[in-house]
């Protein structure tokens, strides 16, 4: 059975990820690239959907386990009465094919060590052919796909089934015993075995020199730099796209069907992603982030979808995996996600708000670019009044939702700067008269006197989370009293000090608005909005409070998923999420800003 969501770390190299629990047990593993066919999938099922563990005799969680200083280079140790071991792994930054580099080393006395290692291709779906061309290497191999295991000196000779491999071996004190597991496709030669120590001093030098180039230095620093390493973690390093997340199906309530795959790139995200790389000092991961979007939204807008695949593809058809019973019986577990189809009319104002952040950070528009931004607008100009379904994906009907009109707000808003920079007039007017009427209509209809609060769509009287982004996207001043009121009527919002995204029926029924039953966390993302939306208007100290609340329920190695269960004290849906650590580096920029101002003030007030 698979561990807490909170129990995995994560490894990866630019290309792909895995997972590791603290029992040492590598659970999750797509290849070769992030939205490929896991070939480990315990972690939506058990060991028989695949798996790699490795860890003292006993299988018991780990002592403590910690990431080799600013990097992505795992040491996992366990202590006990005969003696003391360290597991370390890694995964080198990609070359030719993904691998997973695991070192057993004996720290103190004797530990008696016992791996089992289960290949299961397509998802926990395919046994492949296994066999063992000699005492160190077993392959494994079944259609498209092939994995070969290289155990170093130490190791013993492993024990091949058709089902599953096993080793056992003692590790004593100085002792070392490496392992490596490499993909490749069938069709191709095995990958030799690599240099461990060259490889394993390759991947702490690349981690530590891209964690030096970090422009932050405010409060929760280690947090922050452990979420930008998350960050270019998740990032596609041929495209420059980044995931939401590394794994499907992890649920937002445990045994529900809230259970959705994660594994592409999201336009919504662009915008805070962009800002969060630039001012982080992590120029080139931004301008590949924003090469990347514009690639994947050319053509007709029209087309444009809330997602696309790491390589820009369009076509994810989201299926049902019967054959995996889901992470503690959560079912259905998706592949491919249905939101791709959807219309989203806040994501044309993403699209033109990163390209405008992009340009503020000295990056040139050409001819070409320009064209999309005309085209994106005039196609907003078209269909704003048309209702979607949002920034949530709902399920259910389509409505006005009030944060998809405030998107078509933005776009307009960026495309007028964007002019000004550029020095082109173009349909400046026009765009004008649409700012100024969407703004009007947003505060005439998404306004309610009885909340004192902008809703989630007009006529209702929902709050949604995403209404503490006005004040930030510029829509209104941080001073108006409707934001002031907006920031307010939101800790209605608050469940054990953590923001739902919206109200929940929290009884299992249909949901009126997203259309799907069952309940789900609170959503640490908007938790973290709330601290800035407190930050700029005036309460910096609940700002703190909030901030170092979400940063207490990171778990032992810094990551936070996509929810928290203030109930259960559990982490909840896919994880590492990038968007949570996207919010959490902004909230730090956002409460360090707030703090040197406030000094700054304190010292001219002393200078009078």
């Amino acid at each position: 059975m698979a561990g807490r969501i909170e129990d995995y770390a994560l490894i990866g190299d630019l290309e792909t990820a895995a997972l590791v629990a603290r029992d040492g047990s590598v659970d999750w593993w797509c290849v070769p690239r992030f939205d490929s066919p896991a070939c480990f999938a315990a972690l939506l099922g058990d060991g028989r959907h695949g798996h790699w563990s490795l860890a003292p005799v006993g299988n018991r969680p780990c002592s403590r386990r910690s990431y080799r200083g600013d990097t992505l280079v795992l040491d996992t140790v366990w202590e006990s009465v005969s003696g003391t071991v360290r597991v370390t792994d890694f995964m080198p930054p990609r070359q030719l094919t993904p691998r997973i580099v695991r070192v057993v080393e004996g720290i103190a006395g004797r530990v008696e060590m016992r791996g089992e290692l289960r290949v299961r291709f397509n998802h926990g779906s395919v046994v492949p052919w296994t066999r063992a061309p000699d005492r160190r290497t077993v392959d494994w191999v079944a259609g498209p796909d092939a994995t070969r295991l290289h155990c170093g000196p130490g190791a013993g000779e492993p024990v091949v089934t058709a089902d599953r491999t096993t080793f056992a071996f003692p590790v004593t004190a100085g002792q070392r015993v490496a392992f490596v597991l490499g993909w490749h496709p069938s069709h191709t030669p095995a990958p030799t075995a690599p240099d461990v120590p060259a490889a394993l001093d390759r991947t702490l030098g690349f981690w530590n020199e891209w964690a030096a180039g970090l422009r932050y230095h405010g409060p929760a620093h280690e947090a922050v730099i452990r979420s930008l390493i998350t960050l270019k973690a998740l990032t596609y390093e041929p495209t420059g796209g980044v995931i939401a997340a590394a794994t499907t199906s992890l649920p937002e309530t445990i045994g529900g069907l809230r259970n959705w795959d994660y594994r592409f790139c999201w336009l919504r995200d662009s915008t805070f992603t962009l800002s969060c790389l630039l001012r982080s000092g992590y120029r080139r991961e931004a301008l590949a982030w924003k090469d990347w979007l514009v690639r994947a939204v050319a053509g007709d807008p029209a087309d444009l979808q809330p997602l696309y695949g790491v390589g820009g593809q369009r076509r994810l058809p989201e299926t049902h995996a019967d054959w995996l019973p889901g992470y503690e019986d959560s079912r259905p577990v998706r592949f491919g996600n249905a939101a791709v189809g959807q219309f989203q009319l806040d994501i044309y104002g993403e699209v033109l708000s990163t390209i405008y952040s992009a340009v503020r950070a000295g990056v040139a528009i050409d001819t070409h670019m320009w064209s999309l931004m005309a085209e994106l607008l005039e196609y907003v100009g078209k269909h704003w009044q048309e209702p979607d379904e949002g920034i949530w994906e709902v399920r259910g009907p389509r409505r006005q939702f009030v944060h998809s009109k405030v998107m078509a707000w933005v776009a307009a808003d960026r495309a007028l700067r964007l002019a000004r920079v550029a020095g082109l007039r173009g349909s400046v007017r026009r765009w004008q008269a649409l700012r100024a009427e969407l703004r009007a209509e947003v505060c005439a209809h998404g306004w309610s006197d009885e909340q004192q609060s902008f809703v989630q769509y007009y006529g209702g009287s929902r709050l949604d989370a995403t209404a503490l982004l006005i004040p930030r996207l510029g829509f209104l001043p941080v001073d108006d009293p409707r934001v002031l009121g907006t920031v307010r009527a939101m800790g209605r919002l608050e469940d054990g000090g953590f923001l739902r995204r919206y109200a929940d029926t929290g009884n299992g029924h249909v949901h009126e608005v997203d259309g799907l039953g069952g309940a789900e966390g609170a959503f640490l993302a908007c938790t973290f909005w709330y601290a800035d939306a407190l930050a700029l208007t005036g309460r910096p100290a609940e700002a703190r409070t909030a901030f170092e609340r979400v940063l207490d329920v990171r778990n032992d190695v810094g990551l936070l998923s996509e929810e928290w269960d203030p109930a259960t004290g559990r982490q909840l849906g896919n994880t590492p999420q990038a968007l949570s650590h996207v919010a959490l580096v902004n909230t730090a920029f956002t409460l360090d800003g707030t703090r040197s101002r406030a000094r700054g003030a304190g010292r001219r007030s002393a200078v009078a």
